[in-house]
């Protein structure tokens, strides 16, 4: 069954979104490094779209890529995430995109650790943490 699309006007997501989540989500801002409340967060949990909710990165591809920001190997599946070349400010980048509401996430750059050799460098501001629950024994 294909997912639905999350479709709203800009005025919606103003009123839904922070004013940094709309910067960086609907007008593609990128938030300062070492600002954001998930460039160190080390617990076990799913990074989801702040916008639409669709699950995004599990933290077990997260890694310490040194550069501020979150920074995972892989998407949970391919499908969550869509790229498109993003040729702003002078510089030749993919951009991430949330395929569900089409949220901007950030970037994917070709230094990544193994096994994809992927870095989705992915802002705070776009995702929202659920953190793994111990099961009750």
């Amino acid at each position: 069954m294909k997912e639905t699309r999350v479709v709203k006007t800009e005025g919606e997501w103003q009123r839904l979104l922070t004013t940094e989540q709309y910067q960086v989500t609907r007008c593609k801002a990128t938030e300062p490094p070492f600002t954001g409340k998930y460039w160190n967060l080390h617990e076990k949990g799913i990074y989801c779209c702040v916008c639409c909710g669709a699950e995004l990165f599990n933290s077990d591809t997260k890694f310490d890529s040194g550069t501020g920001w979150p920074s995972f190997s892989a998407p949970i599946a391919e499908q969550e995430v869509r790229t498109e070349s993003d040729l702003s400010y002078g510089m030749r980048r993919i951009e991430v995109l949330c395929s569900k509401c089409d949220a901007h996430l950030g970037h994917v750059f070709p230094d990544g650790p193994p096994p994809t050799g992927l870095r989705y460098c992915i802002n705070s501001a776009a995702l929202n943490f659920h953190k793994h629950e111990k099961p009750d024994r």
